[in-house]
């Protein structure tokens, strides 16, 4: 785990993904993040189409990397108008038009927490084959030098590896 900006997250040898809302979390465990899928705010249908086109689908065989990127954003960001917002993601910030550059290689779902009032106003899980990793790395460079990242507060990477089944 890396903390790129804001607070850090106590460090855990492994990270469980569960499907669903959990009501009794496993004894012992340090933190949990929780986030929902809600309708894309700042995609228009086109973008949507062509994103739908190209997004594979999680939990690929060859896909034994992943990342999960917490987000929270200033309140300066929330204090813009929907449009403001739109015009920095992907007029200014290409935040989807460069995401398209790396598809089908990367798969990713966006989950949204600010709804559920949590830590972290986005969750982003992506998923990606070994060999995929430097244009993984790539593109979160390319994110992170964009306008809408000078409204990000906290960030972290926590970089995740599936276990060899076969050892």
């Amino acid at each position: 785990m890396e903390r790129v900006r804001g607070t850090a997250l106590p460090s855990v040898p492994w990270v469980e993904v569960l499907p669903k809302l959990e009501r009794d979390l496993p004894s012992g465990f340090v933190w949990s993040l929780r986030g929902i899928t809600e309708e894309e705010h700042y995609t228009g249908p086109a973008e949507q189409e062509r994103l739908r086109a190209v997004q594979p689908e999680l939990g690929r065989p060859t896909s034994t990397r992943a990342a999960l990127i917490p987000i929270r954003k200033s309140e300066a960001w929330w204090d813009l108008p929907l449009t403001e917002r739109r015009a920095i993601f992907e007029e200014r910030s290409h935040h989807i038009a460069s995401g398209l550059e790396y598809l089908p290689a990367v798969a990713r779902r966006l989950y949204h927490g600010r709804s559920l009032e949590e830590p972290f106003d986005f969750l982003t899980w992506f998923e990606f084959a070994p060999k995929d990793a430097p244009a993984f790395d790539q593109l979160v460079r390319r994110l992170r030098e964009s306008e809408e990242w000078a409204y990000v507060e906290t960030e972290l990477d926590i970089r995740l590896r599936q276990p060899n089944p076969h050892p």
